[in-house]
């Protein structure tokens, strides 16, 4: 698997709590961009809020990234949604950029950031609230179709960062293991026994990742999306 060593960072975002579009809902991803040197700790940047702490941040949801390579597709696709698209945070990243997309990164890669030191940890699973702010009823379903998802990292070495500051890819443990892939293994293979076996065996996965591929190996069912893409039916998933 390739990958440019060096990523640009489009912009840095921070969001705070507030209802999303006209909606009731809470959420803190209409993220803004941020100037100069910002401090970036364990559990994300400093300023930036989540609404819902149980489903995002804290450590291993620290920092969000997405490719900005992905915003043109969008525009085609969804022309409605042309000005939310026009620029970066549209999908409630922390880093949007340019240069990295899902079938380049790994899980487990060391990422230099300033002066900070990050580590892929899990791809982003779409919820509901892509819905909302694209005003598409079936947004969070084609961004976890399309894979164009973005991912998580955890802090390794906190420090201040900058959109001036590339992304260096330090280290890659698991060169087999892109985002891509473990999607396929997430949304479409979704009973490869073996494959869980594997993926749950990575000292960098997430936490909450394995113990979705323990619950997947245990039961051999796969878990209800219905609630989490914000969709009626209640229907389990199939391979």
């Amino acid at each position: 698997m390739s990958l440019m060593r060096e990523a640009k960072v489009q912009s840095v975002r921070c969001g705070k709590i507030e209802r999303l579009r006209e909606s009731e809902t809470l959420s803190a991803m209409r993220k803004m961009p941020v100037e100069g040197r910002i401090y970036l700790g364990w559990e994300g940047l400093e300023g930036d809020a989540q609404a819902d702490t149980e489903h995002h941040g804290g450590r291993e949801k620290a920092v969000l990234q997405y490719a900005f390579d992905h915003y043109a597709a969008w525009r085609e696709e969804l022309p409605h949604a042309a000005d939310l698209l026009a620029q970066g945070g549209a999908f409630g990243e922390n880093i949007s950029s340019l240069g990295w997309t899902e079938e380049e990164v790994c899980l487990g890669d060391i990422v230099r950031w300033g002066e900070a030191f990050l580590q892929v940890c899990q791809a982003r699973q779409p919820c509901f609230k892509l819905n909302i702010q694209f005003a598409h009823k079936q947004m969070a379903r084609r961004v976890q179709a399309t894979g164009r998802t973005g991912w998580y990292y955890r802090v390794l070495t906190a420090g201040f960062v900058c959109a001036d500051d590339p992304l260096i890819l330090e280290k890659r443990p698991a060169p087999k293991w892109s985002i891509s892939r473990v999607q396929q293994i997430l949304y479409v293979d979704t009973q490869n026994t073996e494959a869980l076996e594997a993926l749950r065996a990575m000292p960098w996965l997430s936490e909450s990742w394995r113990r979705l591929a323990n619950r997947r190996l245990e039961t051999r069912t796969v878990e209800d999306w219905s609630e989490r893409l914000g969709e009626e039916s209640g229907e389990t998933p199939t391979k």
